[in-house]
């Protein structure tokens, strides 16, 4: 689940506070760069369970008004296609979320309001309607019908993403793509699988982790190498000018394009640049783009690269 994107980014994240801590420990480095990474996992987790937490809150909803003392005939029949969603009590009764969760316990006791308001956006929308006047829903509509509530209500919820910044730092940068995640989780359940039906490992396979650490120590232990490339590549301008963060991505990305050759420089730094548009100045993409072709164009003359 956590792609070479995310990667980079939490790379950057954690070489621009190496340099701004006194203690520089590569462990102490590494460690925070796993515990990082985990906590993206851990938020992919966060958000399968808020699809649950709204179909409980909605089943307690549908309880409550039961047992009021003169229920109506709607509060004695309600429409009970949300409670019994086949897509949904597959992931309540899904093997790996359960036993992650039990490993990792996380709750959304704290936001009542915000469920309560969500499910009420839920329950008023014309998706909702749709499925409810459906009178017996397969499971492909009971799948397709939280897909699209996903897609519609809370992916790029601007009171969720506020929520999840106050609950984890770590979260700030990853809800996009994390969300992106989970709308591709829900596209690929099926029926046949049942609590079996597998949910995205944390990495893709060995090698994603491998090109965390490996990109991470190259970095710093080659710190040198890189900076020096760098500055003679910004003779016109003065080098201890150049903004902090430029010099960071500049260093990461250098270290990506020596390090692994299966990877074309253009995608490497296509990549950075990109990183560079979100976490650095206006002009800092074009300042970087600029620096980091006349490198690899010097570098590849040299022959002391081959990649495309």
């Amino acid at each position: 689940m956590i792609n070479r994107n995310l990667i980079r980014i939490r790379i950057v994240q954690i070489v621009y506070s190496w340099y701004q801590n006194t203690n520089k420990d590569l462990r102490s480095a590494e460690k925070e760069l796993l515990f990082g990474l985990q906590k993206s996992y851990d938020l992919y987790f966060y958000l399968l369970s808020l699809m649950v937490e709204l179909t409980k809150a909605y089943e307690s909803r549908v309880e409550a008004k039961k047992n009021r003392h003169l229920p109506s005939w709607e509060d004695l029949n309600p429409n009970t296609h949300l409670i019994k969603n086949r897509f949904m009590q597959q992931l309540i009764r899904n093997r790996q979320m359960r036993h992650y969760l039990a490993e990792r316990p996380m709750i959304w006791d704290a936001d009542t309001s915000f469920l309560k308001n969500l499910l009420d956006t839920i329950l008023d929308s014309d998706i909702y309607k749709s499925y409810s006047e459906i009178p017996s829903p397969s499971y492909e509509e009971d799948r397709e019908f939280w897909r699209k509530c996903f897609k519609q209500f809370i992916y790029l919820n601007e009171e969720l993403d506020e929520i999840l910044e106050d609950e984890c730092i770590y979260w700030n940068d990853d809800v996009e793509i994390v969300q992106s995640f989970v709308l591709k989780t829900i596209k690929k359940f099926s029926e046949e699988m049942g609590e079996e039906q597998p949910l995205l490992p944390m990495f893709k396979d060995e090698e994603d982790r491998e090109f965390a650490l490996k990109l991470l120590h190259n970095t710093i232990l080659n710190e040198k190498t890189y900076r020096a490339l760098i500055e003679k590549h910004t003779e016109k301008w003065d080098f201890e000018r150049i903004a902090f963060m430029d010099l960071i991505i500049m260093q990461v990305a250098l270290s990506e394009i020596f390090t692994f050759d299966s990877i074309p420089t253009s995608v490497s730094l296509n990549e950075y640049i990109e990183i560079a548009k979100s976490y650095s100045t206006p002009k800092s993409s074009t300042f970087i783009n600029g620096i980091l072709d006349a490198i690899v164009q010097e570098i590849k003359q040299e022959n002391r690269i081959f990649k495309n």
